[in-house]
């Protein structure tokens, strides 16, 4: 069965499958930075920064506003509690199998051991 998955969760998974991206928002998490600031810790360009810094702003992580030449970033006021919960479904139905799958094992332990002494007797 295909499931579908939104667009904005598309957009998140993308955004924070950067380690610089991921960076930021931790550093965004202590405050506002301006992308000076981001650019400077991360050793990039600001050309760069600036990229990463608009694909955190499209998924909605990350909101920013310019006072004169300065661009200061914050958190956006969009969390990841949709994409947890996503992680979440998926993390208890891979739970589900390997419990299943140690259950098979436990029981094929259990058959091989009781064939193993009706063999030898």
């Amino acid at each position: 069965m295909v499931q579908f998955v939104p667009a904005h969760l598309d957009a998140s998974f993308a955004a924070i499958s950067d380690p610089t991206r991921r960076g930021v928002l931790e550093r965004l998490g202590q405050g506002a930075a301006s992308i000076t600031e981001l650019a400077e810790k991360f050793h990039m360009t600001l050309t760069g920064m600036k990229k990463h810094v608009g694909v955190l702003e499209e998924a909605g992580l990350v909101t920013t506003e310019k006072v004169g030449r300065v661009r200061t970033c914050r958190l956006g006021v969009r969390g990841l509690d949709e994409e947890a919960a996503w992680i979440e479904r998926y993390r208890r139905m891979w739970d589900a199998r390997f419990d299943e799958l140690d259950r098979i094992v436990e029981e094929l332990k259990r058959k091989e051991k009781a064939d193993g002494r009706k063999t030898r007797k």
